[in-house]
């Protein structure tokens, strides 16, 4: 019997399977394709993202083989300069293709321990008080404790449990995928120019070995969401560009439509939703990805903590109090967008004027801070301007706070050094330690990074941990 059963193999579950085995978790990732994925849908890793992998150690292996970015804004097309002040020490994306992520991240989970099983489908399942029984294609069963479904968009295990997945369907529709050309470079370039002067939707990118992405907006929405055909790319191009650049040798071929849904609730019983199983919506800001591996960074410990039997009561409960309202945000920005792409008088003169109110500071800094996820600030009541965000990374006399937190703990930073964890020190690490860069006395971090107290009384301090680290152990 497993602990938990990881319902697909993509960036979110092998994040999540990461995560859960940093804690000893006896995990299985079951994934239904033979082999990973060779579509580079997600582009990148943003900010918040950058700072996950740092804080796991992950993050030189990225910066190894990819490119950091910078592009401020990256909202509805409209790009502007990276803003000054974004509360991050990591103010870049990272250029990943999805392979790539995808690569890092399997590594990274086998290298922990992780069971990753290919070619097995998830078709059935039933749970009890002590766990979930998961059918596979092949009439395989197999018992866990607890089931994740990070399956995808169309995701079997959301159907199974009978969670609604309501929104707004798909009304356009875009061509996206990489294959070689035959025009020259300044050819290419200057019908891409001309084109995206009416239609942002349209793109021809140069990347590795003579391949190009081509983006193209479809004809009509495709009722059987079928792949598209080089033929259908041909027709597109030269509709819009009037040329089709002499696209050949296809590597993948996908669409994609602007359609937005979200899982109305992210777990039934003993299983849970993550990834796109709990939300799709248009890639505009590239935030897919980042959105999933997002939310396995806040499930894996608490998840963890349970398995290990000293999580609080209601623990798991704030895995859905805290990411669906994250989801909520992401559909409602990439439907902002869509509309900022449109190309009629209105969407013009819309996109004009949103362009002019991003030349201001301050807006730019709020627009990006949301696309990369650094200003994600959970509700965790009243009190300190800090409580409920992510620490960004700080210099501390003896190295940076990002390299304490590599083992998945907690984590309390203690400037005064009068403080103490006693009782939670196989939870929670106590650094002594000071920082210029902050100007409080102590922070209580979980070990998602996110602050859950800030004071000096041992009394509070005492009072959080109980929350959200469970009893204290004697002794």
């Amino acid at each position: 019997m497993f602990d938990v059963i990881v319902a697909g193999g993509g960036p979110t579950g092998l994040m999540l399977a990461a995560e859960l085995r940093l804690h000893d978790v006896r995990v299985l990732v079951l994934e239904k394709r033979d082999e990973p994925t060779n579509e580079s849908r997600g582009q990148g890793l943003h900010a918040r993202s950058v700072e996950m992998m740092d804080q796991r150690g992950m993050l030189d292996r990225f910066l190894a083989v990819s490119e950091k970015f910078q592009v401020g804004g990256l909202f509805g097309g409209i790009m502007k300069p990276w803003p000054e002040r974004l509360d991050t020490a990591h103010p870049y994306g990272v250029a990943a293709p999805q392979p790539v992520t995808e690569r890092l991240l399997n590594e990274r989970a086998l290298e922990l321990g992780t069971e990753i099983r290919r070619g097995h489908e998830v078709v059935g399942l039933r749970q009890d008080e002590d766990g979930v029984t998961v059918e596979l294609a092949d009439g395989t069963e197999l018992r866990s404790r607890y089931l994740v479904g990070c399956d995808g968009g169309r995701s079997a295990v959301r159907k199974l449990i009978g969670v609604d997945f309501p929104g707004e369907p798909a009304t356009v529709e875009t061509l996206l995928g990489d294959m070689e050309v035959t025009a020259d470079p300044d050819t290419i370039a200057a019908a891409v120019e001309e084109v995206r002067k009416t239609q942002l939707r349209f793109g021809v990118t140069p990347g590795e070995n003579g391949v190009c992405r081509i983006v193209v907006p479809a004809d009509g929405v495709a009722e059987d969401r079928a792949a598209p055909t080089l033929d259908e790319f041909r027709q597109q191009l030269r509709a819009f560009a009037g040329t089709d650049f002499g696209v050949h040798s296809p590597r993948w071929l996908s669409r994609f439509g602007d359609a937005t849904r979200q899982a109305e609730r992210y777990r039934v019983g003993r299983v849970f939703l993550a990834g796109d199983a709990a939300h799709i919506h248009p890639p505009t800001g590239g935030q897919g990805l980042n959105l999933g591996i997002q939310d396995a960074f806040n499930l894996g410990w608490k998840l963890a903590a349970e398995v290990a039997g000293w999580a609080p009561e209601g623990l798991l409960e704030t895995y859905e109090a805290e990411r669906h309202p994250a989801g909520r945000r992401v559909v409602e920005n990439t439907r902002a967008q869509m509309t900022l792409l449109g190309t009629d008088a209105g969407a013009t003169a819309l996109r004009e004027l949103f362009s002019k109110l991003m030349d201001f500071e301050e807006v730019n800094r709020y627009v990006t801070g949301m696309i990369t996820a650094v200003d994600v600030r959970y509700d965790l009541g009243e009190g300190h301007e800090l409580l409920g965000l992510r620490m960004r990374d700080v210099a501390l006399k003896r190295g940076r706070l990002y390299e304490l937190m590599r083992g998945g703990r907690g984590l309390l930073l203690d400037q005064t050094g009068r403080l103490s964890v006693e009782g939670w020190a196989d939870r929670v690490d106590h650094v002594v330690d000071v920082s210029e860069e902050l100007d409080v006395p102590a922070v209580l971090l979980r070990p998602d990074g996110h602050v859950v107290w800030v004071g000096e009384d041992q009394q509070e301090l005492h009072g959080r941990l109980g929350e959200w680290f469970g009893a204290a152990t004697a002794g």
